[in-house]
């Protein structure tokens, strides 16, 4: 939408990850050299462990492009609450090998005959497991045994296993001594600096193919660090809407002033995506949080009124409101005028975007 305001050739903040756009942080260069001792080993486990949204997945896909493909077969999967048969499954289709309503012993077998199939035709198997918090012990120790599957001394598969940081915690058990055994290299990947956080925003709007806009100013660039905690994702969040903000103000230049208004705005979003709903003229006024639950139909009421049940419902409305004190009403009227200035100010700001494509169109 903003590109061409901008001048750049793609979206540089867009949230999914595209390893065209990696950027080599202190963080990600130190997880990316354990990564390739990991890979030049070709056995054993590799564990990547990260905040959400903080290039987990990003890194790994560099490290993947940067393999070469045809003598490796890999197989992906993104785990779920799964018990541990069902995993092995996931991990025959992932592969191809079908596993289908066959016993475990035999999900087994298939799957070390493929693996020892592509390792006759010189290839390696490498096993990526996304969202691996969510594994169970089970699970994890089905995944080391199939590293017990060998080719003379080749081990036929090796495993990433990529997850949220409390999968550490999980490792960490008594239980997990033997997977502990198995890992190759582990890495962690934490926050961006703000000097890194800098630089990050820099390298992507350089890969987008910014020349001289959008312009930040130093106290942009603090701004933004401190409001996202140095999380590449939020990184991305706040800036694409920046970006939409410098676009709409038809102003390039962009300050911390800027930044925390689109910090408010989100927020602001978030608020009113997890506050109650308020419908319209039925009060509930048991509610167990005080709020007003409004329904507003009118037929109904005509209804209501043509039936003379009224006076019934404007009592109920009247002890609704009696339930509540003065300090509940004010909060309740308080988020409703929010809600209502932020829609005005969405409303403005798809307004001026109209008007900017009508005219661009003649």
């Amino acid at each position: 939408m903003y590109e061409a305001f901008y001048g750049l050739a793609s979206k540089p903040f867009q949230l999914s990850p595209d390893p065209s756009f990696y950027f080599g942080s202190k963080q990600h260069r130190r997880a990316k050299a354990y990564l390739d001792y990991g890979v030049l080993r070709s056995d054993g486990f590799i564990v990547i462990t990260g905040e959400i949204g903080a290039g987990k997945t990003t890194l790994v896909r560099g490290l993947l492009d940067s393999l070469n493909r045809s003598n490796v077969v890999i197989g992906n999967i993104v785990t779920t609450q799964l018990d541990a048969e069902d995993t092995l499954r996931l991990v025959g289709a992932a592969f191809g090998v079908r596993v289908k309503d066959l016993p475990k012993s035999e999900v087994l077998m298939a799957l070390e005959a493929f693996f020892v199939s592509e390792a006759s035709r010189g290839k390696r198997c490498l096993l990526i497991v996304d969202e691996a918090q969510n594994l169970s012990a089970r699970a994890v120790e089905e995944l080391r045994m199939l590293s017990n599957f060998q080719f003379g001394n080749q081990s036929l598969v090796q495993t990433f296993l990529v997850g949220q940081p409390e999968f550490r915690a999980i490792l960490q058990r008594p239980e997990m001594e033997q997977f502990r055994q198995r890992i190759a290299a582990s890495c962690h990947i934490g926050p961006l600096d703000e000097e890194d956080t800098q630089r990050y925003i820099e390298h992507r709007l350089k890969c987008a193919g910014a020349a001289d806009k959008p312009r930040f100013d130093a106290d942009a660039f603090t701004a933004l660090h401190r409001a996202s905690h140095g999380i590449p994702r939020r990184i991305n969040t706040l800036c694409d809407r920046l970006l939409l903000l410098g676009f709409m103000h038809e102003n390039p230049h962009l300050t911390a002033a800027d930044v925390e208004e689109v910090v408010q705005d989100l927020a602001a979003e978030s608020a009113s995506a997890t506050a109650p709903a308020v419908h319209g003229a039925q009060i509930n006024g048991d509610a167990s949080d005080g709020d007003l639950a409004v329904d507003l139909d009118l037929t109904r009421l005509r209804s209501r009124v043509a039936g003379g049940g009224l006076n019934g419902e404007l009592g109920a409305l009247a002890d609704g409101l009696a339930g509540l004190n003065l300090d509940d009403q004010d909060a309740r009227l308080q988020r409703i005028e929010d809600s209502l200035t932020r829609l005005e100010r969405i409303n403005q700001q798809t307004l001026a975007l109209l008007q900017k494509l009508v005219g661009a169109m003649r």
